[in-house]
């Protein structure tokens, strides 16, 4: 048995799934007419599951994406263009939080929506490392304020490109956390050297991850300022726990955010070129 699993009964040999396939390696057998996997298709089948995803009878299975675990798409939960615009438009970097712990639950449902990210060549390499500990988030945001200010001092022009990074210095030394903004969940997406489309992998399943979280009234920020921390010392990145053998990564902050929106602030107009 192959790794297409077609029901008779169900399919009407139409081909949709032959002209969906990416590798083009699904075609109708000559002799009934049912569709097939080429002899060499399974070294280079990827199992994305668009083959089992577009056909409207549900006749067509694969060992790695068994059509009976493949959702059906519920028309009453689609969303228009203009609904789409104002979800996609809401969301915002949160720098306020509730000082109270996010429930797993809702982390790991975060988490699971965001596998569904594409990844390069359908890899699914992304890992995700999960930070509650106060006393680890605190110390990393230290180290991550210190890095700053040695940095600070060794090259002094850096204030005059960046003059926000003296407020953060300052701030920290004022007692408040101008690094992590004291969120109660720090979230690492890494992937291992080899996802060889690793960091843009992990940046498309954090912004799922980014979009989802209002919907459950957690808010989130990119953490730049401990990416930074983390690409200039190896330390840190221990401190965090992220593998060795991942050199693609990136922190995010989460929590239940304070705020309340009521505007969608306007952007720069995009520089559009067509050819």
């Amino acid at each position: 048995m192959g790794v297409l699993i077609i029901d008779e009964n169900k399919c009407k040999k139409d081909g949709f799934c032959v002209k969906e396939c990416p590798g083009r390696i699904i075609q109708l057998d000559g002799g009934n007419g049912y569709p097939q996997m080429v002899s060499w298709g399974e070294s280079t089948c990827t199992s994305c599951g668009h083959c089992v995803a577009i056909c409207p009878h549900g006749a067509l299975s694969h060992t790695k994406v068994p059509v009976a675990e493949c959702t059906v798409i519920k028309e009453e939960l689609r969303i228009n263009e203009e609904k789409a615009e104002q979800f996609l438009r809401y969301r915002r970097s949160i720098r306020l939080y509730e000082d109270k712990p996010v429930e797993q639950e809702k982390i790991r449902r975060l988490i699971e929506v965001a596998r569904y990210a594409p990844t390069a060549g359908n890899s699914q390499l992304v890992e995700w490392l999960v930070v509650t500990d106060k006393t680890t988030i605190k110390g990393v945001a230290s180290t991550t304020a210190e890095l700053i200010r040695k940095a600070l001092n060794d090259e002094p022009r850096m204030a005059a490109v960046m003059p926000y990074l003296p407020l953060i210095v300052k701030s920290w030394d004022e007692g408040y956390d101008s690094v992590l903004r004291n969120a109660p969940v720090v979230i690492v997406a890494s992937a291992p050297k080899e996802a060889m489309n690793g960091m843009v992998d992990l940046t498309l399943a954090l912004s799922y991850l980014t979009l989802m979280a209002p919907t459950m009234g957690l808010g989130t920020c990119l953490a730049g300022l401990v990416q930074r921390a983390l690409l200039s010392s190896p330390s840190l990145k221990d401190t965090l726990g992220i593998p060795a053998e991942h050199p693609h990564y990136y922190p995010i902050m989460l929590g239940y955010t304070k705020a309340k929106y009521y505007r969608l602030p306007e952007r720069k107009p995009p520089r559009i070129t067509f050819k």
